[in-house]
């Protein structure tokens, strides 16, 4: 029998996967004191191993990153070394582990930063509440980034790069999406700027650029990949001409040795958006000339079927890896998942987290 095209091996700059399943970066909110993941974030990701790849949930590369209670960073001595015991424990499952460099730029309050107000490329508030240990609050406007300060960001996802190759992982992804610091500078809706970092969709794309350049300075080819979401209205984000600046941004990824581009599919109704991408991975499949990953409600019948088509070479599952530590079995057995319980997504203890059972063996049912 055939097997499946998301269950065959794929080559990744100097990495051999064994699947093309990806585990897509997702925020749980179990990091303990310091922001440092603990022995549950080890057994979380350990358990989830047999993923052709496994894209870590966000990582703050500063301080001034921090916009949710109890998520990790790669900007502390401890925080290198509670990742470093985690990517040990995936290298001995036999799994390849990058880690997600994040900055959340304005969706934060002054709560997260002793008082002082988040920062954004322009004071523009983002609509609606934030949440914080004193509860929800009115996300407050943030305060503009000076041009030095900008170029200050290059240099902590730098840093954040450093970090993470000294905690062992395999490469790392940049987040350029869902609303945050990266995608606060493309969209026009958040960055009316006048400096060399606003205005034309060159300038706009600048930031992202930057970053690439300075953290595949670091790591070298085929370990560094960057994330976009073009079709996004998450966070407050709006852009008049996302087509445009996205087509400019993945043209000139082109120059760049990437492992690959994270590209998310719309996850909500564009019907107010009637000029926003509707599908994303195939508009960038003319136009990008590296790997492909894609994200966004994949089924495994729809990700066999666009990997088979040649419009994607990886498939990210989020809430299904999360629910389905040993998904790749269940996919290549056809077996039945479990559901992924929402209530326990973002922080708590085991629950929801370390405790969905894996196959059975008296419970497979195989449909072939």
């Amino acid at each position: 029998m055939t097997t499946p095209a998301l269950l065959t091996p794929y080559t990744l700059g100097s990495y051999q996967l064994k699947n093309r399943l990806v585990m897509a970066p997702m925020t749980r909110s179990r990091a303990g004191k310091g922001n440092v993941p603990t022995d549950l974030t080890v057994e979380y990701y350990t358990q989830r191993a047999s993923a052709g790849l496994i894209i870590t949930e966000g990582s703050q590369v500063s301080p001034q990153g921090v916009g949710y209670a109890n998520t990790p960073g790669i900007y502390s001595a401890e925080q290198v070394e509670g990742w470093k015991q985690v990517t040990t424990a995936i290298h001995n499952k036999g799994g390849r582990v990058f880690l997600q460099l994040w900055h959340v730029g304005r969706v934060s309050h002054s709560l997260y930063h002793n008082g002082e107000l988040p920062v954004a490329p322009s004071a523009i508030a983002i609509p609606g509440q934030v949440y914080t240990a004193e509860g929800l609050k009115e996300y407050e406007t943030p305060r503009a980034l000076e041009t030095t300060e900008v170029k200050d960001l290059v240099e902590q996802f730098r840093q954040g790069a450093i970090n993470a190759k000294a905690a062992g992982f395999d490469g790392v992804e940049i987040h350029g999406a869902n609303g945050y610091i990266i995608e606060q500078f493309i969209a026009d809706g958040s960055n009316q700027r006048t400096d060399e970092y606003g205005g034309s969709i060159e300038n706009r794309a600048r930031l992202a650029l930057e970053i690439v350049e300075a953290v595949v300075g670091v790591w070298g080819e085929g370990k560094v990949g960057i994330r976009f979401s073009p079709s996004n209205y998450y966070n407050g984000i709006s852009n008049s001409d996302p087509g445009s600046i996205y087509d400019y941004l993945l043209n000139e990824l082109n120059r760049f040795p990437l492992a690959y581009v994270h590209l998310m599919e719309p996850l909500a109704s564009l019907e107010k958006f009637p000029h926003y991408i509707k599908e994303v991975a195939a508009r960038y499949r003319k136009i990008y000339k590296g790997t492909i990953i894609s994200n966004g409600g994949y089924t495994f019948e729809k990700g066999e079927q666009t990997i088979s088509e040649g419009t994607v070479d990886l498939v990210a599952y989020g809430s299904l890896f999360l629910a389905n530590p040993d998904l790749p079995k269940r996919f290549e057995l056809q077996a039945a998942l479990n559901t992924p319980d929402r209530a326990t997504f973002y922080g708590g203890t085991e629950k929801g987290y370390t405790d969905y059972p894996f196959l059975e063996e008296e419970e497979v049912e195989i449909s072939r």
